[in-house]
């Protein structure tokens, strides 16, 4: 029988970006003081004992909410490169506002989902960042058979994630959340399945994730 292991996937604590409305994508943004507050409390609400490992972007912003959360229970994230946000390229830096107005035509592109679509000046398209994402997990549970496992990672990797779960195309529009330091649940025998999402009862307040990142 194949062994179950089970994810509890976090996206990071708020940023003074997330609050901007601005694509961070690999730039290295800190968490403000809600994220620190989010961080805390998912560490609060995570039951001692359940996880074997954490793994954690290497991204401050995910590593700093993973150094937090993981604590209760006794442990300290891996970093792996592989869990960071998409990489956006020309538009890393910018509000949607102004990725919109600046690179009209890119832009159309990234509201279209269109998965073979690679962003100008180093960006990823759709398709490459999905299947990063999905050889990430994969040496996770590889790693952990049947163990629980804590990932702390960001918007982005939780929309492929569930896609993963649910078979939902990546070219489907966005019909459910990631916010900031909600708790997700998926377990993997086999194949991905969706067990719950988009938790947000520990916290007092959390920003969803744009559709189109």
């Amino acid at each position: 029988m194949t062994p179950v292991t089970r994810l509890c996937l976090v996206r990071h604590g708020e940023t003074a970006w997330n609050a901007d409305r601005r694509l961070q994508g690999h730039i290295d943004v800190p968490l403000n003081e809600v994220g620190q507050a989010q961080a805390a409390a998912t560490a609060a609400c995570l039951p001692a004992g359940l996880f074997s490992a954490c793994y954690s972007s290497d991204l401050q912003r995910a590593f700093e909410t993973a150094r937090v959360a993981s604590r209760a229970a006794g442990l300290l994230p891996n970093t792996a490169p592989a869990l960071r946000e998409r990489h956006y390229g020309c538009f890393q830096g910018l509000t949607y506002v102004e990725a919109k107005q600046r690179f009209p035509e890119a832009y159309a592109r990234f509201e279209e989902r269109d998965p073979h679509y690679a962003f100008p000046a180093g960006g990823e398209s759709l398709h490459a960042f999905s299947e990063r994402v999905r050889a990430a997990l994969e040496d996770i549970v590889s790693r952990h058979p049947g163990a629980c496992v804590l990932v702390v990672t960001h918007g982005g990797v939780l929309d492929i994630v569930h896609r993963l779960a649910t078979g939902k195309s990546l070219t489907a529009a966005r019909d459910f959340t990631i916010p900031n330091a909600a708790l997700n649940w998926v377990r993997h025998r086999g194949r991905w399945e969706l067990e719950s999402w988009g938790d947000t009862t520990h916290l007092a307040t959390a920003r969803d994730e744009l559709p189109n990142a």
